[in-house]
C-alpha cells in the first residue's frame, strides 16, 4: 500500500499522527530548509474543536511559555509557537523512541526492571526538574515552575538512551493567571496529597510523583491506582506506601529509605529539592555498584524489542478469545454548584444512590461507582441500537434529578465494542483506559467544561432534534468521529 502524502500545515509538512488527546494532535513533521536541508520534529496543534475555547487555548500557549524556557538535555526542547488558519501550534523535539509507560510494558515479560537502569532513568528526569523548579525569568526573579503531570506516559526513552520529560501542558508557573490553578488537572494516581486537595503546589509536589513512577518501576506494582476515581484519590491522600522490599528483596534498605522519603505525605518530610535527591541517589548508586549509562539503557531498548517480537503465542485463555459484544458506556460525574448559588439539596452520596436506581431500572450494569460519579455499561442483548436509547434515556433521568438536588451534572456517551470476560464479565485488565471506555471518560470531563452533554453521532442519531454538532474529532491517523452537545 503506497504511503499518504504529506499533508502540508504552514511551513511544514505532516507526516504521521503520533497520539491524540483531550486537548491537541501530535503529529511527525518534516521541515524544509535551504539547500536541500530537512529537520524531522514534532507538531503539537490544539484540537479543531477547541480552537474558539480561550481557557484551552491559554493553557497551549502557556505550556509553550513555560517550555521554551526550559533549555536542558534532559527535556523536550520547543522551538515554535504559531497559528495557521486559525489554529495554534507548537514545533517541538522528536524523541525516536518511546514513553516509559510503554517500555516497562513491552520489558514485563523480561522480568523485574533492572535496579541500575530504573535509578539511572530516575535520576535524569530528577536533573530536568530540578533545572525546571530553579528557573529564574530574565528579572531575576523565580518562575515558580510545577510540572503537575509527571506520569510514565511523560518520560521519553530515546533509542539512543536518552532521557527527557515532556507534556508541560497543566504546569504552574508564577506568570499565570490564579484562575488557572483552580482546577485540578492531571492523572490521579500519579499526583501529591497536596495537589489532589488543591493546595499549593511546589517542586516537592513533583518529587512525590516520580517517586510513584520509580516505586512501580522497581516493584512491578501499581502504588495508588485503584478502581474508581475516588478510592484512587483516597489512597494518595493517606499516601500509605507498603515497603518495597517486600515485593523485591534485592532492593536495599538505603534504596528503600530514599524512595520512601520522597513518597512521604506532608511535603516537609520530603526532599527539599530534586538536586538533594539525585545527590542521594548518585551516592547509592557509586556505594552499591548499579552503575549504568545512556549506552546501557539503549541496549537493554534493543533487547526489548527483539524479545517483543519473539513473545509467546497467547495460550488458550488470552482475553482476545472472549467474544467480543456491543456495548454502550454512560460515564457520570455531579459537581457542586459555585457558593454564590444555593447549596445542594442532597448529599453526594445520596445523590449516586439514586443514579443507580435509576441505571439498574433501565438494564445498566455500573462497572464503577463513587461518591456523585459512576460508569455505567449498557451491553447490547440484541440491537445496539435498543442498548443506546436505554443509555441516553438514562442520562437524560440522572440529568433531571441532579438538577433538582442542585448539582450539575457532566456526561459522556460512546458506543463501541468490547471483549466481555465470561469470568469477571468485565474485559481483560486495562480496559478502563480502552476504547469506548476512555472516550465515554474524555466526553464526560469535556462536558464538565462545556455544560453539557456529550456523545458521539451514533448516540446523536437516537435523540433526533435534540442535538447540535460540537465538532469533528481525530481519534486514529485519518479517523475521525462526530461529537455532539445534547440540549
Amino acid at each position: 500500500m503506497a504511503e499518504a502524502p504529506p499533508q502540508q500545515f504552514g511551513e511544514y509538512h505532516l507526516l504521521e499522527k503520533i497520539a491524540t488527546g483531550g486537548m491537541a494532535e501530535v503529529w511527525r513533521a518534516r521541515a524544509k530548509g535551504l539547500a536541500g536541508f530537512e529537520k524531522i520534529l514534532v507538531i503539537k496543534k490544539v484540537l479543531h474543536s477547541l480552537i474558539k475555547d480561550e481557557e484551552f487555548i491559554s493553557l497551549f500557549i502557556d505550556e509553550a511559555r513555560i517550555a521554551v524556557q526550559l533549555l536542558h538535555v534532559n527535556i523536550v526542547q520547543v522551538f515554535d509557537l504559531g497559528e495557521v488558519d486559525g489554529t495554534y501550534y507548537m514545533a517541538m523535539e522528536y524523541v525516536h523512541g518511546m514513553d516509559l509507560s510503554r517500555l516497562v510494558g513491552r520489558a514485563r515479560h523480561l522480568g523485574p526492571f533492572p535496579i541500575p537502569l530504573a535509578l539511572f532513568v530516575q535520576t535524569e528526569v530528577l536533573k530536568a526538574l530540578d533545572f525546571a523548579h530553579a528557573r529564574q525569568g530574565e528579572d531575576g526573579e523565580p518562575l515558580h515552575i510545577v510540572h503537575c503531570d509527571m506520569s510514565p506516559q511523560n518520560v521519553l526513552v530515546s533509542y539512543a538512551g536518552e532521557v527527557k520529560i515532556t507534556d508541560f501542558g497543566i504546569s504552574r508557573a508564577a506568570f499565570q493567571a490564579e484562575g488557572l490553578h483552580d482546577v485540578i488537572r492531571g492523572k490521579y494516581a500519579y499526583m501529591s496529597p497536596e495537589q489532589v486537595d488543591g493546595k499549593h503546589l511546589d517542586g516537592r509536589s513533583d518529587i512525590f510523583s516520580m517517586g510513584i513512577v520509580m516505586y512501580e518501576l522497581l516493584t512491578g506494582r501499581r502504588l495508588f491506582k485503584a478502581k474508581t476515581r475516588d478510592e484512587t484519590l483516597a489512597r494518595v491522600r493517606r499516601a500509605e506506601v507498603p515497603s518495597p522490599r517486600s515485593y523485591r528483596p534485592e532492593i536495599s534498605e538505603d534504596l528503600e529509605g530514599i524512595l520512601l522519603r520522597s513518597l512521604a505525605q506532608h511535603p516537609a518530610d520530603r526532599y527539599r529539592t530534586a538536586g538533594d535527591m539525585v545527590e542521594d541517589m548518585q551516592q547509592l548508586m557509586v556505594r552499591e555498584g548499579h552503575r549504568a549509562n545512556n549506552n546501557d539503557l539503549a541496549v537493554y531498548m534493543k533487547d526489548v524489542i527483539e524479545a517483543h517480537g519473539k513473545a509467546p503465542k497467547k495460550s488458550r485463555h488470552d482475553p482476545r478469545d472472549a467474544e467480543p459484544k456491543n456495548v454502550v458506556v454512560l460515564c457520570v460525574e455531579a459537581a457542586a454548584p459555585p457558593r454564590s448559588l444555593a447549596t445542594p439539596r442532597a448529599s453526594l452520596a445520596t445523590l449516586t444512590q439514586e443514579w443507580a436506581g435509576i441505571v439498574a431500572e433501565a438494564g445498566g450494569q455500573i462497572w464503577e461507582r463513587g461518591e456523585g460519579s459512576l460508569l455505567c455499561c449498557f451491553v447490547a442483548q440484541d440491537k445496539l441500537k435498543d442498548a443506546i436509547k436505554s443509555a441516553v434515556g438514562s442520562a437524560a433521568s440522572l440529568r433531571k434529578v441532579t438538577s433538582r438536588t442542585g448539582y450539575r451534572l457532566s456526561a459522556g456517551v460512546a458506543p463501541g465494542v468490547a471483549r466481555v470476560m465470561p469470568d469477571t464479565n468485565r474485559p481483560p485488565e486495562g480496559w478502563e483506559l480502552s476504547g469506548p471506555f476512555y472516550l465515554a471518560r474524555w466526553m464526560m470531563n469535556l462536558s464538565a467544561h462545556r455544560g453539557r452533554m456529550l456523545m458521539t453521532e451514533v448516540g446523536a442519531r437516537q435523540v433526533k432534534g435534540k442535538t447540535a454538532l460540537l465538532g469533528r474529532i481525530s481519534i486514529q491517523g485519518n479517523r475521525y468521529i462526530n461529537l455532539y452537545e445534547v440540549g
